[in-house]
């Protein structure tokens, strides 16, 4: 039967296949039913014609104008999917192969020959059935993709040495070498490539067997696509970070930066600013007991300076650093874990400077005393205390936070117990962690005095770190908006005029968020390239 239902089932990811895949996609996508209905007859009877055993169609119809019957011939029998190993002979295999020659040899592209297309009859004798997705007057890359898709098919009940070594008896060694360029999982069917996921050796062992029989044969991978994925993605963050960069820059005075700024110290922001991805860098190795390379940790970080532009801070170095260890060879629960150490210890470091800084701060200047908590500020954290303290004394409400908190901090304590037992990686973690704060610090204090203004580093130290602590939850991309109103607030309340704080501020994200964007994006196009992230 064809039905409504049938055709729009799947018909998002036919479109996405069709637009994605250069050629060797089913032409299947967009078909109406009385189509589809002419289609998969004119294949049945192209079949039968080619001399292809398949079950005879004897009768179509439409039913109505919501369905349309199709009646083949009956033929007991199983699809290979079911038939056991020990039924699966040479002879068999043989005769699925001969099928498939006579498929090719009368231009006829199954485009789905997975198990359940190939019936195996009470009689023991092979027949092709599901004709639907088919095409006559097939070209060569659709043939080429059927014998890619029948190799892989009866790889994944034989082996890959058996299946290769029945379709070279058949088909011969020159026809085999064809499908080596296709032997990649674009080029498959949904559901074999699923399969051939749990089996990541099985397409490279594919090609192993067939160059021992043709070493002579080029072995580089047709192309497919026409776009992957992560391209799409890059577009969109390119797209998003031009509708976010430009309102932006349209803001800035840039002339009057450019006149009024001592550009001496805006040299030193712009070197601080570029320590600081040596310093993540640092911290992220220091917390990963397994060895990375110190240059291309480097460019990963670079590269999240892009990626914050479409995600916001706290969510993007993260991320990225994860899919960075898990591409380096760390498994994914270790990987995770690692970079939540890192994250941890970076917040423990943040709490304790911005505590150690505020009291140096507020006990020796006056003008930045109130940057302080308020009494009210204290007396409300005070009472939000005693609040968790009586919810933590009922059971269920204890029970759920212990749960939370153990899958929280389940891998990430014996990943930190491993660091500690290096000394190395303890001065490593710690050292970029402390360095990462200095050089953010030092590339705000250059800023400032670039447009004459001066304050104690320690009240410097104070309004960067209340600023990042800000703009880390805000959920604005890269914390927009949100750190720049905290920074600027804060430098005046700690005795800049409002013109110098917002020059300074404006400028230190020029530094520190706008110019890493475009050598970012070259290391996340690098990155990608190369496979690292």
């Amino acid at each position: 039967m064809l039905d409504r239902d049938q055709q729009t089932a799947g018909l998002l990811y036919r479109v996405w296949r069709l637009v994605r895949l250069r050629g060797g996609s089913t032409r299947r996508a967009l078909r109406s039913l009385r189509r589809s209905l002419e289609q998969e007859s004119l294949m049945a009877y192209a079949m039968e014609s080619a001399g292809v055993r398949t079950p005879r169609l004897v009768a179509t119809c439409e039913v109505g104008t919501e369905a349309a019957l199709l009646a083949y011939e009956h033929v007991p029998g199983r699809p290979l999917d079911e038939v056991p190993d020990a039924e699966i002979t040479d002879e068999l295999l043989e005769d699925v192969w001969r099928q498939l020659r006579r498929l090719q040899a009368a231009r006829l592209a199954h485009r789905r020959l997975e198990g359940d297309a190939i019936l195996v009859g009470d009689d023991g004798r092979v027949r092709v059935v599901d004709p639907r997705s088919g095409e006559i007057a097939a070209g060569d890359l659709a043939l080429r993709i059927d014998l890619a898709q029948l190799l892989t098919t009866v790889a994944l009940r034989v082996g890959p040495e058996r299946a290769v070594r029945s379709a070279a008896r058949v088909l011969g060694e020159g026809t085999l070498a064809g499908a080596v360029p296709l032997l990649q999982r674009v080029a498959l069917s949904r559901s074999t490539r699923a399969a051939v996921r749990q089996d990541r050796e099985l397409l490279p062992r594919i090609r192993e067997q067939i160059l021992r029989l043709k070493p002579e044969i080029e072995a580089a991978p047709v192309r497919l696509e026409r776009f992957r994925p992560r391209t799409i993605l890059s577009i969109v963050a390119l797209t998003a970070a031009a509708y976010i960069v430009v309102p932006q820059l349209s803001s800035v005075n840039l002339p009057t930066l450019i006149a009024q700024a001592e550009w001496w110290w805006a040299a030193v922001g712009l070197a601080a600013a570029a320590a600081t991805y040596l310093a993540a860098a640092l911290m992220l190795m220091g917390f990963v007991p397994e060895p990375l390379p110190l240059g291309r940790t480097v460019l990963v970080q670079l590269a999240a300076s892009f990626v914050k532009l479409v995600a916001p801070a706290a969510v993007t170095g993260v991320a990225l650093n994860t899919r960075y260890l898990q591409r380096s060879g760390v498994r994914p629960g270790p990987a995770v874990a690692s970079v939540g150490a890192s994250q941890l210890m970076g917040l423990a470091v943040h709490i304790l400077l911005l505590i150690v800084f505020g009291f140096i701060t507020g006990s020796t200047n006056n003008a930045t005393r109130d940057l302080a908590p308020s009494r009210t500020v204290v007396i409300v954290l005070l009472g939000l205390a005693v609040l968790a303290g009586i919810a933590l004394t009922i059971p269920r409400v204890r029970r759920f936070v212990a749960a939370r908190l153990r899958a929280m901090f389940s891998g990430v304590v014996p990943r930190l117990v491993d660091v500690l037992q290096s000394p190395r990686k303890i001065v490593q973690g710690v050292g970029g962690t402390l360095l990462l704060t200095v050089g953010f610090v030092v590339c705000l204090d250059a800023c400032v005095r670039a447009f004459g203004g001066s304050l104690p580093w320690t009240a410097v130290a104070v309004v960067f770190l209340t600023g990042n602590a800000l703009g880390s939850a805000a959920p604005t991309p890269g914390g927009l908006g949100a750190v720049e109103g905290a920074l600027t607030l804060a430098l005046t309340i700690s005795g800049l005029t409002a013109d110098t704080a917002t020059s300074a501020v404006l400028l230190f994200r020029l530094l520190t968020f706008w110019l890493p964007v475009l050598p970012g994006w070259a290391a996340f196009a690098y990155l990608q390239r190369k496979e690292a992230i």
